[in-house]
């Protein structure tokens, strides 16, 4: 395949950093290189899922929508470490508290991302595969937040196919083993990276709980200390 994809109209590898951070809102992508970068370009429009080219620190610094789910996030992340050479993708996302102890506006690094998908099984292979974080960016990530005195936390997420799940309670059975929080996107990212060699981090904002969540516009906007310890972990790649 050649460049521009058919998701990524950029027609150049250089017209992206080799550090992607990746909302699964286009529109957070626009926030953040509005708002957090300068000297920036816009490199992709198609499908709505906007991504943009810009510094931060010094640094060359990507962004783009992933979009929802994993099929989506499998095609942007795929494409951009086949297709254009970028070496490490940092998700920036919001994602629904499972464990009790998980207070809305938590900030959640992700180091493995349990899954209910059936995604690895293109892989043929003959066991179950743990999807990790890469070590480094998790490392400078944590490093990053704490230089911020922002509070977190590190462990195991779900990365669920279904949003409306028929079986709600289950999420249940997943608190019992530990887990933080679940979104939609991390495990394939994490898969994505494995398989190519390349680098993955997955950091979440806490939109909801039970009896509680954020707004649409609050996603898109507030979640700033994510953003910023992100910005900061790909600054020092």
């Amino acid at each position: 395949m050649n460049i521009p994809t058919p998701h990524i109209n950029a027609k150049s590898p250089d017209e992206i950093a080799k550090t992607v951070l990746m909302p699964g809102d286009p529109l957070r992508a626009k926030f953040i290189a509005e708002n957090f970068l300068t000297d920036v370009t816009q490199y992709n429009a198609v499908r709505g899922m906007l991504g943009f080219t810009g510094v931060y620190s010094g640094k060359r610094v990507s962004v783009q929508g992933s979009g929802m789910g994993m099929p989506s996030m499998g095609i942007y992340s795929y494409e951009l470490f086949h297709y254009y050479g970028v070496e490490n993708i940092i998700r920036v996302g919001t994602a629904g508290g499972i464990r009790s102890d998980v207070k809305i506006r938590d900030i959640i690094f992700g180091m493995g991302a349990s899954t209910n998908s059936d995604f690895a099984r293109q892989y043929n292979l003959p066991g179950t595969f743990a999807p990790l974080a890469d070590f480094g960016l998790l490392r400078t990530a944590v490093a990053c937040a704490e230089r911020r005195e922002l509070a977190y936390r590190v462990g195991n997420i779900l990365s669920s196919d279904t949003f409306y799940a028929d079986n709600p309670e289950q999420a249940a059975n997943w608190q019992k083993m530990g887990i933080l929080a679940v979104e939609m996107e991390a495990a394939a990212l994490f898969m994505n990276a494995a398989r190519l060699g390349k680098k993955a981090l997955c950091i979440l904002t806490v939109s909801d709980v039970p009896g509680e969540a954020t707004s649409a516009k609050e996603r898109e906007k507030a979640f700033t200390d994510m953003m910023l310890a992100a910005l900061d972990t790909a600054a020092a790649m």
